[in-house]
């Protein structure tokens, strides 16, 4: 079985919604990803955990975790902790790096990385690049129309 992460910018429009579940469920049924490793900043976190979350209702198999940057201090942070995951280490992390941490995290848990990035001066560009450097297989869906055509 294989993985996937994500990397986006804060500010991704709605609207890929839809594109973004097409490209999950390609890779779920092409490309045996049955775990998700998702980020929790910004507005492409908060879509793809989304996206995953209902997607386990159509493919029971997989599972999907929020992977934190932070450790969460107050109780109702999260509704449900069991889908969370807090690193080893990143407690000794100052909290300037603990976001970059966590990626490294991300990266090096995943097979797969899905992006949108528009902008070449960004984390998620940057994260973008150093996937395909490491040989990962990289979707920026900011580039593509219908994923995949035919469906």
């Amino acid at each position: 079985m294989a993985t996937c992460t994500f990397f986006g910018h804060k500010d991704t429009p709605t609207q890929i919604k839809p594109l973004l579940k097409a490209v999950l469920v390609d890779l779920i049924e092409n490309k045996n990803v049955d775990t998700f490793y998702i980020g929790n900043q910004g507005n492409f976190d908060l879509m793809a955990r989304d996206v995953a979350e209902n997607l386990t209702k159509e493919y029971p198999h997989i599972r999907y975790f929020v992977i934190l940057a932070y450790f969460p201090v107050k109780q109702c942070e999260f509704k449900d902790n069991s889908n969370t995951i807090y690193p080893d280490g990143l407690e000794k992390t100052p909290p300037k790096f603990a976001i970059l941490k966590r990626n490294e995290w991300l990266l090096k848990h995943s097979d797969h990385v899905v992006t949108y990035v528009k902008h070449t001066i960004s984390s998620a560009a940057s994260f973008a690049e150093l996937a395909k450097k490491k040989g990962k297989s990289v979707i920026n869906i900011a580039n593509i129309g219908n994923y995949p055509a035919d469906r």
